[in-house]
């Protein structure tokens, strides 16, 4: 997104407020989505999302928080009650008006931005795909829910994340303080390393490689 060659370089993000009160800004935002779409919707699940899978089939994972709004979580099977998608899911779109829930695929197939952004069918209220802008809050429901999680685990697995972004970083942390067991799986380092019961510094491929062993 922010790197050289990123989202970013091509798209300025579009903060919620401008969402909700620009025209021209809705449909920049809509033209970055549906750029994005072709890929986001071929896309499938890796060995890391197959593997919390495995884990659930096996009535091992009680509930998975993610940042990632790609859905391939749910591509890879998990049932949408055990899930908190902190930052949204960007397979399905939302009214902002009424709350109606219509899949992103549907949109993209017919949407034609010359004619305008899509509209709700139900209330003619605006639809935007269900997940969190630049200067939108996060749902208090997914704030208690991923801290209940935390609190009521007895083993917290971190993997793929730095740890630094909040306010996902602050449920190891959480868990930990309630004596949970900690593994934290990353190629870099984070700050929760040192609190840690286990650290594997390495990419998540490469650890389930030796899971698997």
């Amino acid at each position: 997104y922010r790197g050289k060659g990123g989202i970013w370089e091509k798209f300025q993000p579009v903060y919620f407020e401008e969402f909700l009160n620009n025209e021209e800004k809705r449909i920049l935002y809509w033209k970055r989505k549906q750029e994005q779409w072709d890929t986001i919707n071929k896309a499938r699940p890796n060995k890391g999302h197959i593997f919390f899978k495995e884990l659930y089939d096996q009535g091992k994972l009680k509930g998975l928080i993610t940042q990632n709004i790609d859905g391939l979580h749910e591509k890879s099977g998990l049932p949408k009650e055990i899930m908190v998608n902190l930052h949204g899911n960007t397979l399905e779109v939302i009214c902002l008006q009424c709350g109606f829930l219509i899949s992103s695929e549907e949109v993209f197939k017919d949407m034609d931005l010359d004619k305008g952004v899509p509209i709700c069918s139900k209330c003619n209220g605006l639809l935007k795909p269900n997940t969190i802008s630049f200067g939108q809050n996060l749902k208090i429901e997914d704030l208690k829910r991923a801290e209940d999680l935390a609190l009521a685990c007895d083993l917290m697995v971190v993997m793929g994340s730095t740890l630094i972004v909040q306010p996902a970083s602050t449920y190891p942390l959480i868990a930990k303080q309630n004596r949970a067991f900690m593994v934290i799986i990353n190629l870099s380092e984070t700050p929760l390393d040192s609190l840690a019961d286990l650290v594997f510094s390495m990419k998540i491929e490469e650890f389930l490689k030796e899971y698997e062993k």
